[in-house]
């Protein structure tokens, strides 16, 4: 896997910067911020790796700035945020050298993986390859996870903390966790818990049961309905995870190829995987990894 990557968040809106160096930081980035494009000069000398510039921002804007960057550094990728609508803007600051931009909001983890693109893209002396598992998986201590001796309803609190918690703005978009791994005391992971799997909990055993031959084309009127969500649910809340946790997902070490992870998932009909390095649980790979790196080698 890469060094750390140090990248310059240049941005007017406070909030914006410090929820980005927050989320940056949580994914493995140093993150030095800025307030202006003056001010994003004046750090220029702490050797950033790629910048993120907002186009519109009082004083010297986007524009100047890029082209003040790249009078200081011409090998230096900027990417840029630009608002709906200023499609010629982001195409200027492609013209005046940036590496790429993003429209806001823009999801976190597609800007990450951008950052990366732009280092991978800067260091030389590496060889183009495929990657592999490891370096698009999320690390697992990032991931929601909870005690195999909690409850559903545990579960589901700290399930819905990660939708919560993800810090969003006008400008930035951080997506939550559908599932949540479940761990012994010594944070191994025993199983997982997914939205799925509580709905199939919450459903009544006869709706699924083998219905009578003159049965099948029952309808189910309004009436038979009412109430059953609310009851299911109530019903589940004190359950113990460990009696209904769905066993973990299927393995994969983290140098195999991207290839086995789509095949692995497609096989075992799951959407994520757990990724072993040294056969210690260290990252999980989903859906979305895969789906942003066709994102990246298609364009």
């Amino acid at each position: 896997m890469m060094s750390q990557i140090k990248v310059l968040m240049v941005d007017d809106e406070k909030r914006f910067r410090d929820t980005t160096k927050k989320i940056l930081n949580r994914q493995g980035f140093e993150t030095i911020l800025a307030d202006s494009g003056e001010d994003a000069l004046e750090k220029m000398d702490q050797a950033p790796d790629v910048v993120i510039l907002d186009i519109k921002m009082p004083g010297i804007d986007g524009h100047e700035t890029l082209i003040k960057i790249k009078k200081i550094n011409p090998k230096l990728p900027v990417i840029m945020l630009t608002g709906h609508g200023a499609m010629p803007s982001a195409k200027e600051a492609l013209e005046e050298g940036a590496f790429d931009y993003l429209s806001k909001p823009c999801d976190i983890n597609l800007l990450a993986e951008k950052i990366k693109e732009a280092c991978r893209l800067q260091d030389k002396t590496s060889v183009p390859q495929e990657r592999s598992v490891v370096d698009i998986m999320i690390p697992i201590s990032e991931y929601s996870t909870i005690q195999e001796d909690k409850t559903i309803k545990d579960a589901i609190n700290r399930l819905k903390r990660s939708f919560l918690t993800q810090m969003a703005t006008s400008r930035l978009m951080e997506t939550g966790h559908r599932s949540i791994l479940v761990v012994d005391k010594a944070k191994q992971v025993q199983g997982i818990l997914t939205i799925r799997d509580l709905m199939e909990m919450v459903m009544p055993g006869y709706l699924s049961a083998p219905k009578p031959s003159l049965a099948d084309s029952i309808e189910y009127s309004p009436m038979f309905w009412k109430g059953m969500f609310t009851m299911g649910v109530r019903e589940i809340g004190n359950t113990c995870l460990s009696e209904v946790m769905s066993p973990s997902p299927a393995p994969i070490d983290g140098q195999a190829n991207l290839m086995e992870a789509a095949y692995l998932m497609l096989e075992a009909k799951q959407r994520r995987l757990i990724v072993t390095v040294s056969g210690k649980a260290s990252g999980i790979i989903r859906e979305q990894e895969l789906f942003f790196e066709m994102e990246r080698l298609i364009n």
